[in-house]
């Protein structure tokens, strides 16, 4: 009896003692590599909504995920080399947000999964293979519309009926996939009966010359074509914009929070935050290739009265009605 009892309580004191050795495994810590286009000023907000959805999906940094964040400054000289830094981190997947940041990645690495969280023409550029069927190590969602250009100069000409001759400024450079875009800008411009008058931006010294050719140009109206360089030049091209007294149609929700006048396309810090969601079942063995690239679904128009106000506008009720944020 008494060798029965002993032979219990040592089972159970092994098993009692087993549980603290279980507790104290390691856990998994996952190395997620983040490569920005902008600055830690221009990014944040898409950064944080990164965050967000990866704690929303149970990762926390410094307990089981720890993320790495390059920033190019708005030069796209300095994507390469950042993204060979990134690959040297040996990250479980990168996740990115610019056609130029994923091309380099992709150049980088050819095994480490690529997340794009919205970004321009990933197959006109050639960086995956499809959509449905990605192919490779890259996925994620596509910021591009065939209808957003039109849109764009619809929504302009009802917040300025008058308007005939439209500007469009762009970051002008080899294999941009911002010439697709001035394309579909010129058909869609035709089709209303607007004069477009097309102008580059190559460098900061050169804005005002820019502007100068806008101005000259009779221009009613502005586009500000958005990409990597326009991003993190917003400021400027937003307060020469401003000075001149043009109204400015821009694409993203972080021109419009520097003072743009109407911003009409996707949510793009939306698609950062979805970007947590392909990390997550990639960590938890999905392949990017078998990982569809999604397509925008819900736009959204917003409008600054403040900038209205400032450049002597008064925007049509019915329109500001239809504006899913309106800034006062």
């Amino acid at each position: 009896m008494r060798k029965k009892i002993f032979v219990f309580a040592l089972s159970a004191l092994l098993l009692a003692l087993s549980f603290p050795i279980e507790a104290q495994q390691p856990t998994k810590v996952f190395r997620i590599g983040s490569l920005a286009s902008g600055s830690a000023s221009t990014h944040k907000s898409r950064i944080d909504a990164l965050r967000q959805g990866l704690h929303e999906l149970g990762y926390v940094e410094g307990k089981n995920v720890v993320l790495e964040v390059r920033y190019a400054e708005g030069k796209r000289e300095r994507f390469a080399d950042l993204a060979v830094e990134m690959v040297r981190l040996k990250p479980d997947v990168i996740v990115v947000g610019s056609v130029g940041f994923t091309a380099a990645a992709k150049q980088a690495t050819s095994t480490i999964p690529i997340v794009v969280g919205g970004a321009g023409d990933l197959v006109g550029t050639g960086v995956v293979a499809s959509l449905a069927r990605p192919g490779g190590n890259v996925t994620g969602s596509t910021d591009i519309s065939p209808d957003l250009s039109g849109k764009r100069l619809e929504l302009l000409k009802e917040a300025i009926p008058k308007a005939r001759r439209v500007a469009v400024l762009w970051y002008d450079f080899a294999g941009s996939s911002d010439a697709d875009e001035v394309k579909q800008t010129e058909i869609a411009a035709r089709a209303l009966g607007i004069n477009l008058q097309v102008v580059s931006a190559q460098a900061p010294d050169r804005f005002q010359d820019a502007f100068t050719a806008i101005k000259k140009g009779n221009a009613d109206a502005l586009v500000i074509l958005q990409g990597s360089f326009t991003n993190f030049h917003s400021k400027q091209l937003i307060e020469l914009a401003a000075k001149n007294k043009l109204p400015l149609m821009c694409e993203g929700s972080n021109f419009i929070e520097a003072g743009c006048l109407m911003a009409y396309g996707p949510n793009q810090i939306y698609g950062w935050h979805r970007a947590a969601t392909f990390v997550d079942k990639i960590l938890k063995g999905r392949t990017p290739a078998d990982l569809p690239v999604e397509q925008p679904m819900k736009f959204e128009l917003i409008i600054n009265l403040k900038t209205a106000k400032q450049i002597g506008l008064t925007i049509p009720p019915n329109l500001l009605a239809r504006a899913a944020r309106v800034i006062r």
